[in-house]
């Protein structure tokens, strides 16, 4: 079986995100932002997804798993327990579950990694999504950091 990876840009650039995707054998990005947008440069959904065709590793949007605004708020404000109720109750919604299904479908068939913008993923609800999966899948879970710039 193969793991899961997981990885946060915030603060990277995306070329050493797409260096350490690489080195770890990813074939498939499963981004997992609400809004796949970023003010990062090549962290923007199309810029993102032409940066790692070119890498070989294909892109997947999965918005159903991202942390709906009260959740990004409480998470910006430092309220992790507000964010973390917050984002368990958006996980029971039917777009979550439809997404989650199939990031456990595509992780059974690619090495997958879930991209998310922050650095600790203890932070993120990245790690939720995650743990979700593998407590279906049995997958291990690693989490992967890319040099930071600068």
């Amino acid at each position: 079986m193969t793991p899961l990876y997981t990885i946060g840009y915030e603060g990277c650039e995306a070329a050493a995100v797409i260096a350490e995707l690489q080195r770890a054998g990813v074939e498939r990005v499963l981004d997992v932002r609400a809004v796949p947008l970023s003010r990062k440069k090549g962290f923007s959904k199309n810029q993102l997804a032409r940066a790692l065709g070119e890498a070989g590793i294909v892109y997947e949007g999965l918005t159903g798993l991202g942390t709906p605004k009260a959740g990004r708020d409480a998470n910006r404000s430092g309220d992790l327990e507000t964010f973390e109720r917050i984002f368990e109750r958006h996980m029971t919604t039917d777009a979550a579950q439809r997404d989650l299904a199939r990031a456990i479908a595509l992780s059974e068939e690619a090495v997958c990694c879930l991209l998310c913008y922050e650095a600790d993923p203890m932070r993120c609800h990245r790690t939720i999504v995650a743990r979700l999966m593998r407590e279906r899948s049995g997958q291990q879970v690693i989490h992967l950091r890319a040099e930071a710039a600068g």
